[in-house]
């Protein structure tokens, strides 16, 4: 097991509105007054210093996260098996293809072999660059190897430092999104400080580097950057172009390095269709968006080699469907209250059914079944009937896809981030309540309008769409602790552009009857530098402190284990294990695997069930005759899952496979009454009392504290 142990040491300026003034002051004779230059140049100033503000704060990010991976494991003075062997579980996969490209004599030779891939899953061939999002591996060897910088800076340091950098993209991707939303870059400021006081729920980064989402993620803030600057009125055209260009971009690079982007970005279409729908977007933005959407991921599809998982995603059907349905329903925003409501809830229902017909029409025809674990998973989650399924019950069993923990909030509590996440959440809800009921009740009904207009204010595009994707990203962050990152980084935005917002403190002063435009600009300006004294006064030591704990990389029973797999092997054996272990046999050493964490297929997902047979209680003979059927030449067994206490009783390894094969748990407790206790033993633990029934077709060649590894007999 890797661990960590401790290091033996031999006044705020506002950036210019998008909207012009009401009011412009100009002298009879035409021209403009001075102060319309002076007002100029103070934006121009804002901008600029708000701008070196943002890359500051985004590079100190990246140095922070850098220097926390430097200090938790010594990386740079550990040796290249403890550094691979860091990269844990499935993140160790994704890196050895970005060794194996750098390891290559030639570029060509590279691709070659991830196209016709043999030694990730053995007795067969497999397009590594159509099952896996690892373009970003394949385009950081190319650029490594053709810089002048191989003697300066090893492979490893080139790959992290990318990804550290990445972080300084995120964070400022967020500091913009929070300085267009309120007009001022002190939201800005604020937004990123909360990013990093707030660490441990907003990434992860430090310890999964090489992990999709810590490549996906900052492409996806600066996506919703430019799509909250797309939702600004009085655009002209030349900047809308370059708007949607950035957004296809920062699309398309988002569902290129990450397998879950449709789920992600069916998510945001679906609160474009509700905002849509309330008549709170423009449409003819919200169906560009659709389209970048569709092709964005059918451009991704093309570079995957047309992965059938892509085609039959549920956010191709949706926005197809969208579009058909609004084609089909041509007066959807006419009307009065009851007859809009009608309208909607009958363009919801045809927009879903159609959904739904495609994606099936889709599936049927392509005979798609390698996303069909996520839809059992769901479905079990969710209380739609108990399963056996052992792929559903894996993820069901795994903490990050469990509900948000309850301390999550006490740590956001502690920087204010969650209290004042809610109070502006409460206001904007009621706002978007109020414009969504006037927006529908139609043109007629103008008094009861200009009665609320006295309490309230008109909510702008971005701020609503920036309301209903936090909304939406809560509910699934809520759901699945592992989405959790998605949510918190854009809490900060939405918390940040709440306390810095004109139009927030309007409302709230409005409604309280002490509105004056004097004390909304001294409260929209002293409570954020309140907010970030008590942050930096609070928070400051922790994070010094932080920065001088020294630990080391920790794990000689895995690393003495790959030696002794590099050293005494054959280069063409072939291993069979867990997913987890198995991802670092491959990078540390470069044998044949006979299953990996990458779980996306539906063979794939067969074949693991059948090798984790050897946690189960199966006889010998037929542990040996599923391993040679994958071509194994040696079998590892971790006594940290033969021996499993992490998980409670139901949710074991060893559990999932008794009940998937019809056989009682081990220990107290209930079981289903149709379940039966297993003729033979548990294999993993009967093994290893070296009977002659288990001797005859598997013999031990190593052993430590952790690992045994087994040698296979090849029977005619």
């Amino acid at each position: 097991m890797t661990t960590v142990r401790q290091r033996r040491v031999g006044k705020g300026t506002e950036a210019a509105e998008d909207q012009p003034s009401e009011e412009t002051n100009v002298k009879p004779d035409g021209k403009i007054p001075s102060d319309h230059t002076g007002g100029k140049l103070w934006n121009i100033l804002s901008i600029t210093v708000g701008g070196i503000v943002a890359i500051s704060l985004g590079l100190l990010t990246s140095v922070y996260v850098a220097t926390l991976h430097e200090n938790d494991l010594w990386f740079s003075n550990i040796k290249e098996v403890e550094r691979e062997i860091s990269f844990r579980t499935e993140c160790g996969l994704y890196y050895s293809y970005y060794k194996q490209m750098i390891q290559a004599a030639s570029i060509q030779q590279g691709l070659h072999g991830l196209v016709y891939d043999n030694k990730t899953e053995s007795v067969r061939t497999i397009n590594i660059l159509e099952r896996m999002n690892v373009y970003q591996e394949v385009f950081l060897s190319i650029l490594y190897r053709i810089l002048p910088i191989q003697q300066y800076l090893e492979p490893v340091y080139f790959y992290i430092y990318t990804l550290f950098g990445l972080q300084a993209v995120y964070v400022i991707a967020l500091y913009v999104t929070s300085w267009l939303l309120s007009g001022t870059w002190l939201s800005g400021v604020l937004a990123a400080c909360w990013y990093i006081t707030n660490r441990v729920d907003t990434t992860r980064v430090e310890f999964t580097i090489p992990l999709r989402e810590n490549w996906a993620l900052p492409f996806f803030a600066v996506q919703i950057a430019a799509i909250t600057y797309l939702l600004r009125t009085h655009l002209q055209p030349a900047q809308e172009r370059l708007t949607l260009l950035v957004i296809f971009i920062a699309t398309f690079l988002f569902s290129l390095t990450w397998q879950f982007n449709q789920f992600m970005m069916l998510i945001q279409a679906l609160a474009l269709f509700i905002l849509d729908c309330l008549d709170m977007l423009p449409t003819a933005k919200v169906t560009w968006l659709y389209i970048i959407q569709i092709s964005g991921l059918l451009l991704v599809c093309v570079l995957q080699f047309f992965n059938s998982m892509i085609l039959g995603s549920l956010l191709i059907s949706f926005n197809t469907s969208v579009l058909i349905a609004r084609t089909i329903q041509k007066n959807l925003k006419k009307g009065g209250l009851l007859n809009r409501l009608g309208k909607l809830i009958l363009h919801a229902l045809l927009v879903l059914c159609l959904t739904l017909l495609i994606n099936k029409c889709i599936k049927k025809i392509l005979n798609l079944e390698s996303d069909e674990h996520i839809f059992k998973f769901l479905k079990a989650k969710f209380g739609f009937g108990a399963t056996r399924d052992f792929d559903a019950n894996l993820y069901l069993c795994e903490e990050a896809f469990g509900l948000l923990p309850l301390n999550t909030f006490s740590r956001l509590s502690a920087t204010l981030l969650f209290y004042i996440y809610l109070f502006v959440l409460l206001l904007l809800a009621v706002a978007a309540v109020i414009v969504a009921f006037r927006n529908l009740s139609g043109s007629n009904q103008v008094q009861l309008m200009e009665k609320m207009e006295e309490c309230t204010i008109t909510l702008k595009p971005d701020a609503a769409y920036s309301l209903v994707h936090t909304v939406l990203f809560g509910c699934l962050a809520l759901s699945t602790m592992r989405m959790k990152y998605l949510w918190t980084s854009h809490m900060c935005v939405f918390a940040s552009f709440g306390l810095c917002s004109t139009e927030v403190w309007k409302l709230l002063l409005k409604c309280v009857h002490l509105y004056t435009s004097q004390r909304a600009q001294v409260l929209k300006y002293s409570v954020p530098i309140i907010t970030l004294v008590y942050i930096s006064y609070k928070f400051w030591p922790g994070i010094m402190d932080e920065l001088s704990e020294l630990r080391e990389f920790y794990d000689p029973d895995t690393v003495e284990l790959m030696n002794w797999i590099k050293s005494s092997t054959p280069s063409t054996a072939v291993f069979a294990g867990s997913m987890q272990l198995l991802a670092g046999v491959k990078l540390c050493t470069g044998r044949t695997l006979t299953n990996h964490p990458h779980y996306e297929d539906k063979n794939l997902r067969e074949r693991t069930k059948q090798i984790y047979q050897i946690y189960a209680r199966r006889s010998a003979e037929a542990v040996h005759g599923i391993l040679r059927s994958f071509g194994t030449d040696y079998v590892i067994l971790e006594d940290s899952i033969c021996y499993e206490r992490r998980h409670r009783r139901g949710c074991r390894l060893r559990d999932l496979l008794d009940v998937a094969n019809g056989h009682i748990m081990d220990g107290v407790g209930e079981n289903e009454p149709d379940l039966k206790p297993s003729l033979y033993p548990r294999f993993c633990e009967e093994i290893k009392k070296n009977l002659p029934s288990y001797t005859t077709h598997f013999t031990r060649v190593f052993q430590n504290k952790t690992f045994h590894v087994y040698k296979l007999a090849k029977h005619k």
